[in-house]
């Protein structure tokens, strides 16, 4: 969607149909839209970009993009942060785990992203609604915007069932009477295929790539299609435990990832900065852009509360910063290979000096993807060492709004440095035209490997991991080190590993490779390794941050959220609720 000059948002429960950015097509639709005029090649255009707008019309509190909160700080990769526990105080207890009723007056969060996503599928279903009636002999681009819809639509899905896994599944072509008659009570196997099923029209029906960049085409489809058989494979009972892993599902996986095209970024970076956009490892990426002609442009301020805080240079608020676990885990041994089973067992820049700088103790080396990922006291943020216009861009100390409570360690991927064209501040709050990635090449990579492993063809899945490291290896042109000319070290792991051991290697590669972009948490359900995991990340944790004193993982409960109880009441009880709430 980006370099294409007119995004238009529609609002269809009124038929009003209202230009807001330049950015998608050609073509700026005015007025109220009647039931006579509406089935139109042209209205139908303006409703299928309305649906694109709808995936990623989030915020700071109903986030569909960015799984900072969901997937970062629910897993052993992030602090809440901010101003004390009581500062946005819901998300205080996801991170705790301490939702245990399901209509909380102090949940705010999780229901509205529950909202906003069936908002989104509304606005798929509406458009498609409208296109079913259009002849095919008056709308050339029928078919493609039909499987441009339901890829939309099953991508919403998908992050629900993610997120509460019983979901109903609503389509076109419903009444809202009907609509109020579908239970979220499905056979998980069951939802996974009805998502599949929409994705797999996106991929027989949608080209492998679209002139117009930014809508979904064959190549996303079948990433998605990976993704899914993935998740799908690790089948679950009712209380959440995954009891068989599918082989089938597995090789499906294996041949959809095969049909994907795309390359890794030469640099690790260039996946987190403005002017690499849709490059050759985005798959699938929600769009954004400024200076567009409204007011602060269509930019993204779901992150917006996690900039350093204190700077001078950013606005507010310390949010979603990196736990000592998610530090340690870039250490690496002699060989320059993970600590697979001990990198916790001491604090790498655990000390801050008199200058504000968290020395690396003699003889460790990292992963060079920490400095891609974690804010660190004394080193280059953002790839500067300043500011033409703003100054010192160093990370301090002092730029951890409560290290008392939540240390000092900040996040990089998701920051943009300040004199970015692509950087606006509306109040304290930070946006970003910056894209945010559902899927990028490295991902259905290391799906393969996943996949390849559990299947026992442990070499192959190696040799792919090893593709990851190689990038990994050679990504420290930019300023990342502050001069250090010894610290990385990334080898590459020897072939002929059991199969017990390269999962584990597979593990800690997908937490590296995406550390705080949010897939971690969802890992670990998908594994069924939550509770093990994390709550052995809270023994150590509880050592060093008060805060999570209390904090204990359920099994059978915390792997997904309750679902909504006004959602329970609204369809009289019709939805069945999540165990243990």
């Amino acid at each position: 969607m980006k370099n294409i000059k007119t995004l238009v948002i529609g609002i269809m429960a009124a038929f009003v149909l209202l230009a807001c950015s330049k950015d998608f097509l050609d073509y700026e639709p005015e007025g109220v839209l009647s039931s006579e005029n509406v089935a139109t090649a042209e209205n139908a255009e303006a409703l299928v970009v309305a649906a694109y707008a709808g995936i990623a019309n989030d915020d700071m509190v109903g986030p569909l993009t960015s799984m900072w909160v969901y997937g970062s700080v629910r897993s052993d990769d992030a602090y809440k942060g901010g101003g004390g526990r009581g500062d946005v105080d819901v998300v205080d207890r996801y991170e705790q785990y301490n939702l245990t009723i399901a209509d909380d007056p102090l949940d705010w969060m999780a229901p509205r992203t529950w909202t906003n996503y069936y908002a989104a599928i509304s606005r798929a279903n509406f458009a498609l609604d409208v296109i079913n009636q259009i002849p095919d002999a008056d709308y050339a681009d029928k078919t493609i915007r039909q499987a441009e819809l339901r890829f939309l639509r099953a991508h919403s899905h998908f992050v629900l069932k993610l997120l509460f896994k019983k979901i109903p599944y609503i389509t076109e072509g419903l009444t809202q009477d009907e609509i109020l008659e579908i239970s979220n009570v499905v056979d998980n196997d069951v939802l996974w295929d009805t998502i599949a099923d929409d994705f797999l029209f996106a991929y027989n029906n949608l080209p492998q790539a679209q002139d117009e960049v930014g809508r979904a085409d064959r190549n996303a489809a079948a990433a998605y299609l990976a993704k899914l058989r993935l998740y799908q494979a690790y089948e679950q009972d009712d209380t959440h435990q995954v009891t068989n892993i599918n082989m089938s599902r597995l090789q499906e996986v294996i041949d959809f990832a095969n049909e994907v095209t795309g390359s890794l970024e030469y640099d690790y970076g260039n996946n987190f900065l403005d002017g690499f956009d849709n490059g050759p490892e985005s798959i699938w990426a929600a769009q954004f852009s400024i200076n567009d002609g409204t007011t602060v442009g269509r930019v993204s301020f779901v992150t917006g509360l996690n900039s350093p805080h204190g700077t001078g240079l950013y606005g507010c608020c310390g949010f979603h910063l990196a736990s000592h676990n998610m530090v340690n885990a870039f250490k690496t041994n002699g060989d320059g290979l993970p600590l697979l089973d001990t990198f916790n067992d001491s604090n790498i820049f655990d000390v801050v000096n008199d200058n504000g700088e968290t020395p690396l103790a003699a003889g460790i080396t990292l992963d060079p993807r920490i400095d891609h990922t974690v804010g660190i006291p004394g080193r280059p943020f953002k790839y500067r060492n300043t500011v033409a216009s703003s100054g010192d861009m160093i990370y301090k100390f002092s730029w951890a709004r409560d290290p008392g409570v939540y240390g000092y360690f900040g996040n990089m991927k998701e920051q943009q440095a300040p004199d970015c064209s692509c950087y606006v501040k509306e109040g304290p709050f930070v946006g970003t035209s910056r894209n945010i990635e559902f899927i990028r090449y490295a991902d259905v990579l290391l799906f393969k490997a996943e996949a390849l492993i559990q299947m026992g063809q442990v070499d192959q899945g190696l040799d792919i991991i090893n593709q990851i490291r190689t990038r990994a290896a050679a990504s420290t042109q930019r300023q990342i080190d502050a001069g250090a000319s010894d610290l990385y070290n990334v080898g590459m792991y020897s072939l002929g590993m059991s199969q017990q051991d390269a999962f584990k290697a597979l593990m800690f590669e997908r937490r590296l490779e995406f550390g705080m972009e949010g897939p971690r948490f969802f890992d670990l359900v998908r594994w069924g390794m939550a509770e093990p995991v994390l709550n052995a990340y809270l023994a150590v944790e509880k050592t060093r941050k008060d805060f999570l004193a209390n904090a204990q993982f359920t099994a059978g409960r915390d792997e997904y959220y309750p679902i909504p109880q006004r959602e329970i009441d609204f369809t009289g009880g019709l939805y069945s609720q999540n165990p243990g709430y």
